[in-house]
């Protein structure tokens, strides 16, 4: 079945996107549900028991294998929910009342003009149709959005029981991806944050992730990628198990909210390129693969090449860029994230959350090192919880309680690990520093970095706690929050409606207009990381730093140089700013030049 949409919701935080699919499945839009928090899930899950008067049992600590179990029992509560409420608006087609019509209404007005299934429905109601008519082409054309999940691979922390080590499948990513394996959902997986070799062998495990001879994978696999090299390497790990990757979604490497992985200097336009020439390729370089893993296993072959989808997200904020993405490097869906964080009907965020989203500036969307995971992490200036760690800091009592200790993975004094935003590891490195006795200067650069460490796991989490008026008592009141650098260009709560008329071009929503191109933002930003790279290296820097820095030079020089052919060709896509943007792509040349030679300077 064709999808109805051209774009996705992509995982936000932990608990923004929580209960999205709740609200946009039955829209036919696809969302991302976070499997980090298992302690947040089974509290959703008891509300929403209690709304819709569904059983409900907790799944306590005490229950073996408590948090595959507890991901089980939400998902399928998920499924469920959300499938009630497709059907409730298929039904309503059928119906001949105000409120019926309204329901359809609205699924068909969101859809994108040109769409099939708008043209097809309104031929439908020029003519007379039996009710089963009817009834057997909504069944037909209609679909529902996909509940799709998020793992981080490297967020795999190993668990111990009365002290003791518990076997690797009840790591943290590992027993997620069990819980995810285990439920009735038939969606994707996406698999983000680098490669995980344990968790790749451990989905062999279930058959849910292997073709049947039709094709059909009931639950698929996405690899969240920043460059081909990558989604090549990844997708013959897995096809060497028999395990196809049905999706490459491609992420701009700054330019996107929460963690950004950045690439040595390649930019989201010559990536999306490289994947455009050699897709075919890679199609029937992997599918060779998994065809023999499958044929030595002695499972079903499909009897024919399985698909890919290409999906990309990171930046996107105008209708024009969403389908330039898919119209000239051949995109199969766009992801839409940071600006749904203004859209009461599709996310979690409590109100002052939103409001102070809704107030960033440029310099409000900041690149930081908060991230205990030790990845740079797009932050949002005054948050609840960096003013809760602040305010810690200036008590003398720094460092988190370490609540979840979900990125406790730091086993440098403790093989069951340590979270290097907690209580306990930040007096350990401070004492040390102490001993030290070095310079106030020396002591206090090397003091901010060790507490400048933030209790995300928790903080990303905390949102949906109190949009939901649920306790907070285990994760305190502060959140977190991890918008991209295009949030600060959407400036108003918006309802679902304009939200999409903005991205299908029917509506603007942007109110400012120096908002610049996704891909010059991503290259401004790319130029300020590899200048902050530089000063730090300046101290103390090393031949291999030096050929690093040199290399992520030379990369974004090429990258320029393709962006200056790609928008000088163009001739129908970026006429009215095309000028600005080939300017921003001469003073982004000239910054760079400068900073190359200082690399070069580099002893």
């Amino acid at each position: 079945m064709i999808k109805p949409h051209k774009f996705h919701i992509p995982v936000m935080g932990i608990g923004f996107t929580l209960d999205t699919p709740l609200k946009v499945s039955h829209l036919g839009i696809d969302s991302v549900v976070s499997l980090v928090d298992d302690l947040i899930l089974e509290k959703l899950r008891k509300m929403y028991s209690e709304k819709y008067q569904i059983p409900y049992q907790e799944i306590s600590r005490k229950v073996e294998d408590f948090r595959a179990k507890r991901i089980t029992s939400y998902l399928n509560m998920l499924q469920s929910l959300a499938q009630n409420k497709f059907d409730e608006l298929k039904q309503s087609a059928l119906e001949a009342s105000a409120e019926g019509s309204q329901k359809i209404k609205e699924y068909m007005d969101l859809l994108p003009d040109g769409s099939q299934i708008k043209n097809d429905f309104k031929a439908i109601g020029n003519k007379y149709l039996h009710v089963d008519e009817v009834s057997q082409w909504l069944k037909a054309n209609l679909s529902m959005g996909s509940i799709d999940v998020n793992i981080m691979t490297k967020v795999d922390k190993d668990n111990f029981s009365k002290g003791e080590k518990l076997p690797v499948e009840y790591n943290d990513a590992h027993a997620a991806l069990r819980g995810y394996a285990e439920s009735d959902l038939e969606s994707t997986i996406i698999l983000s944050a680098g490669m995980n070799q344990r968790l790749f062998a451990y989905m062999e495990k279930f058959s849910d992730f292997y073709p049947n001879e039709e094709g059909y994978i009931k639950k698929k696999i996405a690899i969240k990628v920043s460059d081909y090299r990558s989604a090549l390497i990844q997708g013959k790990l897995l096809a060497k198990r028999g395990i196809w990757v049905s999706e490459y979604r491609i992420e701009s490497g700054l330019n996107c909210g929460g963690h950004a992985f950045a690439t040595d200097g390649y930019l989201l336009g010559p990536v999306l390129d490289e994947f455009k020439v050699k897709r075919n390729e890679l199609s029937t370089t992997l599918n060779e693969i998994v065809m023999q893993a499958l044929m030595q296993k002695g499972l079903s072959i499909p009897r024919q090449a399985l698909p890919i989808k290409i999906t990309a997200q990171g930046g996107v904020g105008t209708a024009d860029e969403s389908q330039f993405l898919m119209d000239y490097y051949q995109i199969d869906s766009v992801g839409w994230g940071s600006p749904f964080l203004l859209v009461e009907e599709a996310t979690t965020v409590d109100d002052s959350t939103r409001q102070k989203l809704i107030n960033a500036t440029e310099e409000d969307i900041y690149l930081s090192d908060i991230s205990p995971l030790g990845v740079p992490f797009n932050n949002l200036r005054g948050n609840t919880k960096d003013l809760e760690k602040m305010a810690l800091i200036a008590d003398n009592n720094p460092g988190s309680a370490c609540p979840k200790r979900y990125v406790a993975l730091n086993t440098e004094y403790n093989v069951q690990g340590m979270c290097t935003a907690s209580r306990q590891y930040q007096r350990i490195k401070i004492k040390e520093l102490e001993n030290e006795k070095l310079s106030p200067l020396t002591f206090n650069q090397r003091f901010k970095k060790i507490v400048e460490k933030s209790c995300t796991c928790v903080g990303l989490g905390t949102s949906a706690l109190l949009a939901h008026n649920l306790d907070t008592k285990v994760e305190g009141p502060g959140v977190s929050v991890c918008p991209g650098p295009n949030m600060a260009y959407f400036s108003k709560l918006m309802s679902m409606k304009q939200m999409i008329d903005h991205i299908y071009g029917r509506d603007n929503v942007i109110v400012r207009n120096d908002r610049p191109n996704m891909f010059i933002k991503e290259l401004k930003i790319y130029v300020d990381y590899l200048k902050d790279k530089l000063e730090k290296s300046k101290e103390d820097v090393s031949n291999k730093q030096k050929k690093y820095l040199m290399t992520f030079s030379n990369n974004l020089k090429e990258g320029i140089n393709y962006y200056n052919q790609l928008f000088t060709d163009l001739k129908d896509n970026f006429q009215k700013e095309k000028d600005i943007i080939l300017r921003d792509l001469e003073l982004s040349k000239q910054k760079l030049q400068l900073i190359s030679l200082e690399i070069e300077k580099l002893p």
